[in-house]
């Protein structure tokens, strides 16, 4: 791959970039390409579970995307995430944990990383799962008022939580990815 130009389109949230660039094609021709990618950090995400309970904790909160494409509240239930920022992913999610869930971890454990959106934008996501109690709760958690943060936190049954991919309440793809691995490691 040869990059031709590279042009910002916008940096008011995030990056969005028109790159031109010439790809080397399987019969060794090149051939020249444009797309736009959207840069907004890499991040990470965790499932909180309590074996004894049978419990996961998720939030619920306002996602402008999914109103836009058909989504009539808004709303999304989703697993906890944040972006790096200059945190490692261990870090980001611990200080994201306690930031929307008020709940604070220490053991973290690491479960695989993804592309998300590979097409458009840039990021990786660092999947993390961790088990709670009710001991580990210091904070009312919510976010952070000067991000915008306006976050429910849902704890519920996991066979509930895991019910709700199948009725179209959870529709988040990290929060199915990190159920369906709890699911698929016997975990609850």
């Amino acid at each position: 791959m040869r990059i031709r130009s590279s042009e910002i389109l916008s940096d008011n949230w995030y990056t969005l970039k028109k790159v031109t660039y010439d790809y080397l094609q399987k019969d060794g021709t090149w051939k020249a390409q444009s797309r736009e990618s959207y840069d907004r950090g890499n991040g990470a995400t965790i499932l909180l579970y309590n074996t004894i309970s049978r419990t996961v904790i998720l939030t619920r909160q306002f996602r402008l995307p999914t109103f836009l494409n058909g989504n009539s509240t808004g709303l999304l239930i989703e697993a906890c995430a944040g972006l790096l920022d200059e945190d490692s992913p261990e870090e980001c999610i611990r200080r994201e944990t306690e930031e929307e869930t008020g709940y604070r971890i220490s053991t973290v454990e690491k479960i695989f990383e993804a592309y998300m959106s590979p097409g458009s934008v840039t990021e990786i996501l660092h999947f993390f799962i961790a088990e709670y109690s009710h001991k580990m709760k210091v904070g009312e958690g919510g976010g952070l008022a000067h991000e915008q943060e306006d976050i429910e936190i849902l704890e519920l049954a996991f066979d509930t939580a895991f019910g709700m991919i199948a009725s179209g309440e959870i529709t988040d793809a990290k929060t199915i990815m990190l159920l369906q691995q709890i699911r698929l490691n016997g975990l609850l």
